[in-house]
């Protein structure tokens, strides 16, 4: 079993260091929260003192955290001078396509492989190891890393060189983000035109309406009971997440020359729920807003 360092165990990085500790890998846990790494420690990982107390010694080391410049501080700032060469660096943060080649860069300079490899699946997903891994890197690296992805997700997917895995992740986030507009303002539609929302359901997941976003994720208390709106909104993936995605996707629409229209006009409204302050709610709870609640 390796040893691995994981750096960053908060909703996602915990319950996924969490199942690599249940594969019986060696695992040093670093996190800003003393909570954080308590919890981690209590699975049976061991507490490190600081970024480059939990990479001394390490294989694979594995990162989760919030955003492009927390990445590069963490690798080129203490990872990849503290790691021994030939290390394996796996960052499962969702962050800018620019950031993710940046740091890849700097670790096949140093003599590391690296992939990037953002996460599909939510906190659900990371407990139960069913996530979805959309992985940047060359060939090489993605094979080395794969047996470590299988530990805590279900489909690994090698989406080309490095930082195509964080393209990859914000292209499905913005689909997502435009579809679940899409599905809520139909609903509120069917509302003011005195139709039932479980007619409206039954109609449009047997016919050409029917996305992820309606079948899987209604925004309407009903039709699906497994889905967040059955339980007031409370989050699987949070608006403020998925503003972040939205917004990581524009910045590389305009850096791309790429139109992306309704993926911007999307990042508008949920730029409007999360300034309301309803940014922790799940993304589905947009519907309110467009319900004028």
């Amino acid at each position: 079993m390796a040893k691995i360092a994981f750096i960053g165990l908060g909703n996602m990085g915990g319950p996924m260091a969490a199942n690599l500790l249940k594969a019986q890998h060696q695992v040093a846990a670093f996190d800003l929260s003393d909570a954080a790494v308590a919890a981690a420690v209590a699975n049976g990982a061991t507490k490190a003192a600081n970024v480059a107390d939990a990479v001394k010694g390490a294989e694979v080391v594995i990162t989760m955290l919030p955003a492009g410049k927390h990445v590069r501080e963490v690798y080129e700032g203490t990872v990849i001078g503290a790691a021994a060469k030939g290390t394996l660096f796996i960052d499962c943060s969702t962050i800018d396509v620019d950031s993710a080649r940046a740091v890849a860069a700097a670790a096949a300079k140093a003599g590391m492989e690296m992939v990037d490899a953002p996460v599909s699946g939510g906190t659900g997903g990371a407990t139960a190891g069913t996530l979805t891994f959309m992985v940047g890197g060359p060939d090489a690296a993605f094979a080395r890393a794969r047996p470590f992805l299988e530990r805590m997700g279900k489909n690994i997917v090698h989406a080309g060189g490095a930082g195509n895995g964080q393209a990859a992740k914000i292209c499905n986030n913005m689909i997502l983000g435009v579809s679940m507009v899409a599905v809520s303002e139909a609903f509120m539609l069917a509302k003011r035109l005195g139709l039932d929302a479980q007619k409206l359901f039954d109609v449009a997941s047997t016919s050409s309406g029917q996305c992820w976003a309606l079948t899987t994720y209604c925004p309407v208390p009903g039709p699906v009971p497994t889905s967040p709106a059955n339980r007031d909104y409370q989050a699987g993936f949070t608006a403020a997440m998925m503003l972040k995605d939205l917004l990581l996707a524009q910045e590389a629409a305009r850096a791309a020359s790429a139109s992306t229209p309704l993926g911007a006009e999307a990042a508008q409204l949920f730029s409007l729920f999360v300034n309301a302050g309803r940014g922790a709610q799940d993304f589905s709870g947009i519907i309110r807003m467009l319900d004028g609640k």
